[in-house]
Formats: C-alpha cells, structure tokens, sequence
C-alpha cells in the first residue's frame, strides 16, 4: 500500500499517505469532512504516476480532527538611531485533517 497524493488546501501543497494526519491552514465552517484538490498521483506498487493540468478530476476526502493555535509568531521592528522598537506577535488558527483512502 504505498499510495502517494499531492494534495492542494490554502495555496499550499502537501504529500499525503493514507490515514495520515496533516495541519494546514484555518478551514472556515463547522464541516466534518473536507473535499481537497488531487493534483497528482503515485504508486510505488505500480510505478505509475498520474499528473494534473493543473488537477486531477479525483477528490480527497479529509475528516477535521480540530481547529487549534499554532505556535506563536514574534514580529519585531527596528528603525536605528531614533531608539524604535516595537515587538508584537499572533498565533496561527490552524486545522488538523485525517487523510481518507487514496
């Protein structure tokens, strides 16, 4: 079972197996399940491999575990000379998903 997708959520892409858990960004709404964008396809068993222009008409499924903070962010400005210094920061809103079959 060695299934391989790149999957597309938020303007990023990640490399999902089966059954894996992944973070990615904040998903708005109360949804259980999550359809994400296939946009390529690999099987070690087979050695075949299935590419998207731009995707593929697969879909993903993802269960959300939760929505939790990231860790937190230290921002800092400087300006030299005129004694400046500002230091804020935020934490992420982030979403753990469970990868469905491939």
């Amino acid at each position: 079972m060695a299934k391989f997708a790149v999957v597309q959520s938020g303007g990023k892409q990640y490399l999902v197996k089966p059954d894996q858990e992944i973070v990615v960004q904040n998903l708005p709404g109360d949804e259980k399940s999550v359809d994400l964008q296939v946009l390529a396809l690999f099987d070690d068993e087979k050695g075949s491999i299935e590419l998207g222009l731009p995707t593929l008409k697969n879909v993903l499924k993802a269960t959300v575990l939760e929505n939790v903070k990231g860790e937190k962010v230290r921002v800092a400005r400087f300006k030299s000379k005129v004694r400046y210094r500002k230091v804020t920061g935020f934490r992420p809103q982030l979403t753990r998903l469970k990868i469905g079959a491939i």
